[in-house]
């Protein structure tokens, strides 16, 4: 019988060190926290960040989606990390405006963005100033994403500077954006939708911005990583990692399309990841 006490001692003794190894382990995990708004383009470089924090950093990374004001907020009020999707200087300006001096900008990312408004190729005017003139063609709409994007905010200043009052700026996200632009292209109807470059749409359909000549939607935007105060003092090394993601217009498109064709966003961005090592590499600060 004391043999037998003495064999179950041991069993739960070891089973106690497991425990704390392990326990050990997990608390010697680092965690990040990135928000992304549920756009193509902020999809795609969200996950390739959680993918490299977590196939080759050791890190426990977590996503959370909001929209464009929150993560801003959340940010600046130090409820995540940071994120990858700030478009500036002009769609999120007044966003940043309102949180500057919490937040710290690492820079571009991703430079050659556009936005402004879409429509097919086979839609016979050139320019928004050409949109009044067409109204009916388009059912009076403009299709737009979210609410709270800064692409809306911009397309209701256009309504205003294009005298288009009498065109309606549908709200709803970006994918019933691409639903109702794929709908309108398979009956060659004319649609006019809100859009930015990089995004999958322009190599699925033949499409072409409008010509903005008074200057509403900026020219060329550019996408920043955005992180909270005191980031660099709490982690280092996730700082010098968000500072050194850097990627093409060609890179993030092809991650789109891996989502898009696939719909799994982690394994895609995961699959990237493994095709690119020398580029994932430069980005993953040295020890």
């Amino acid at each position: 019988m004391k043999t037998s006490g003495h064999f179950l001692s041991c069993i739960l003794v070891g089973a106690v060190m497991i425990i704390c190894l392990a326990g050990s382990a997990a608390a010697g995990k680092k965690n990040a926290r990135i928000g992304y708004v549920q756009w193509s383009c902020a999809t795609a470089a969200s996950n390739v960040v959680k993918a490299v924090l977590q196939e080759k950093m050791g890190y426990e990374c977590k996503l959370e989606p909001m929209s464009a004001q929150n993560i801003w907020l959340s940010t600046a009020s130090k409820n995540i990390d940071g994120f990858v999707c700030a478009w500036l200087p002009s769609l999120h300006q007044h966003l940043y405006a309102k949180t500057g001096y919490n937040v710290r900008d690492l820079g571009p990312n991703l430079t050659g963005t556009k936005v402004g408004l879409v429509v097919p190729e086979y839609v016979s005017i050139d320019s928004i100033a050409q949109v009044k003139e067409q109204a009916e063609k388009f059912n009076n709409r403009i299709i737009g994403i979210d609410p709270g994007a800064g692409i809306m905010r911009l397309t209701k200043q256009a309504i205003k500077d294009y005298q288009m009052e009498y065109m309606e700026l549908v709200s709803g996200s970006g994918l019933s954006m691409t639903r109702t632009l794929e709908k309108k292209i398979n009956n060659q109807e004319w649609v006019i939708v809100t859009g930015w470059t990089p995004h999958w749409k322009f190599a699925k359909w033949d499409l072409k911005y409008l010509k903005d000549p008074k200057g509403t939607y900026g020219g060329s935007e550019s996408i920043h990583t955005m992180v909270r105060i005191g980031l660099k003092e709490d982690d280092p090394r996730l700082y010098r990692f968000l500072d050194n993601f850097k990627w093409r217009p060609d890179d993030i498109q092809e991650v789109m399309e891996m989502i898009r064709t696939s719909g799994r966003p982690y394994q895609s961005a995961v699959a990237w990841i493994n095709e690119h090592p020398e580029q994932v590499q430069a980005w993953i600060p040295k020890e």
